[in-house]
């Protein structure tokens, strides 16, 4: 599996274009807005997108899912439903972030821990991990030992769980049973600054130690 990560909008939220290489199959992970920086990624690419997928339901990681679905008539997978609130209020997110308007959507397909999702040939493991909002999940390429995280750790820094049905237990059980039960090898891709690997903040993030 390969991977291109662009960050978009104010928040410079990290927008992954992950694609199976034998067949240039691929996806876009929380496409959270900047829809014509994507398209002309994905061009530049060469890449055949299949699939939209949502770690959660923060309108800086949706705002464009529901535009690039259509464009590419493809189905948007994810999240997890405990964050259907949050993809129902995306009209009142776009006013309090200060978004262009985001229309309320619900994703093709809510995805639950043990879900695999095809990319070509690749495929990802789902992962259930609340904590930074009740639904949030994470995708997981157990043979190339990558996670695309979402807002659930970054490096040195972990999600905020202050959002509605944030929960501070929730997130840390789900870092610390959930994801660096995985291996300290595993490289992430999180929803907003520089990858690390799980070995790295097991030992020096200030949240987790």
């Amino acid at each position: 599996m390969q991977f291109q990560i662009i960050p978009v909008t104010a928040f410079q939220e990290n927008c992954s274009i992950i694609w199976c290489e034998k067949t240039m199959a691929g996806a876009i992970v929380d496409p959270g807005g900047e829809f014509e920086l994507l398209v002309k990624a994905v061009e530049k690419l060469n890449v055949n997108i299949t699939k939209i997928l949502l770690t959660h339901g923060h309108l800086d990681h949706v705002g464009a899912a529901k535009a690039l679905a259509n464009h590419y008539h493809v189905k948007i997978y994810g999240p997890q439903q405990e964050d259907k609130f949050l993809l129902d209020n995306l009209p009142q997110q776009s006013v309090q972030f200060g978004f262009p308007f985001c229309e309320a959507f619900e994703p093709d397909i809510w995805l639950q821990e043990g879900d695999i999702v095809q990319i070509g040939d690749e495929q990802l493991s789902v992962l259930h991990c609340p904590g930074h909002t009740p639904g949030h999940i994470v995708f997981i390429h157990h043979q190339q030992r990558v996670a695309l995280v979402g807002d659930v750790i970054f490096n040195n820094s972990i999600g905020r769980t202050d959002f509605p049905r944030g929960n501070y237990t929730d997130l840390i059980s789900s870092i610390k049973n959930k994801l660096f039960v995985l291996g300290d090898d595993i490289t992430f891709i999180p929803g907003h600054g520089p990858t690390s690997t799980f070995g790295q903040e097991r030992i020096n993030n200030p949240f987790l130690v």
